[in-house]
């Protein structure tokens, strides 16, 4: 891989799934010349997302046991697809085209912010997690780590895109 060219996961959760929204913003990623290098579709176990979620994202960690038990039973509401992107700093791009993780202050123009609303004030009143549509790594450290579990080497395909003399 070139410099500064690496990849990224994303997870569009079952919400995305269920309100027919994956098309939709896959084409978002596409557009900027981010290349699908990895996908599929699946419903982890319960020790998959612990490993996810707190092994690596350490969310239990930052947000205790309670929003740790919520996300997993968000996540478990059915299947999610999982995918690798590769571009030019693709974990950050990523994030920036994701916005913010409480959709309500994800700005217009990012995927939360034009197709999800909900506070996390709102959630904590109703005792439910935030349907938030997409998981998006961190950074390009935590991608790699989310990659290498999701994922494995032969999951991985290398192509070149034509559109790529313009986006690399």
């Amino acid at each position: 891989m070139a410099k500064n060219v690496e990849q990224t996961l994303i997870l569009f959760k079952p919400d995305a799934l269920q309100r027919a929204l994956v098309g939709e913003i896959l084409s978002r990623f596409e557009r900027v010349g981010l290349r699908i290098v990895a996908t599929k579709m699946l419903s982890p176990e319960r020790g998959h997302y612990d490993k996810h979620y707190e092994e690596i994202g350490k969310l239990k960690t930052r947000a205790g046991e309670k929003i740790f038990g919520i996300t997993l039973e968000m996540m478990e509401k059915g299947p999610v697809i999982a995918m690798v992107l590769e571009g030019i700093e693709a974990a950050s791009l990523v994030r920036k085209l994701v916005g913010a993780t409480e959709p309500k202050s994800a700005a217009p123009g990012t995927i939360r912010g034009d197709y999800s609303h909900m506070s996390y004030g709102y959630a904590d009143g109703e005792g439910k997690g935030i349907p938030n549509l997409i998981h998006a790594s961190g950074d390009a450290a935590e991608a790699k780590q989310e990659i290498a579990l999701w994922f494995n080497d032969e999951e991985l395909y290398d192509y070149e895109a034509i559109h790529e003399k313009f986006t690399r």
